[in-house]
């Protein structure tokens, strides 16, 4: 394989030129966020209706699994995020 056989996956822009972002890629931390959010209102929902006999053991637990779940997601995406963050302020141009 020789360095000539490599292609960009993308032209080079502008240097003034910044670069596209697609919507999903913009709001995905952000519904990362709202999801474990919503998750942890669900669960306290299902602690609370256990409490106050209307809701069962195995509802309660299966939120609170389902939020932890959604916590240690949001925990990963905004580690990924700083060490992107934290790549490119430490690169040298």
């Amino acid at each position: 394989m020789n360095v000539s056989d490599l292609q960009p996956d993308v032209a080079p822009g502008r240097i003034d030129e910044t670069p596209s972002v697609t919507p999903l890629e913009k709001n995905a931390f952000q519904g990362i966020l709202d999801g474990a959010g919503a998750a942890l209102d669900r669960a306290d929902r299902a602690e609370h209706d256990f409490a106050v006999r209307r809701g069962g053991l195995v509802e309660m637990m299966v939120e609170r699994a389902s939020a932890d779940v959604m916590l240690q997601l949001a925990t990963v995406a905004a580690g990924r995020a700083t060490q992107a963050v934290s790549t490119l302020l430490g690169m040298q141009v």
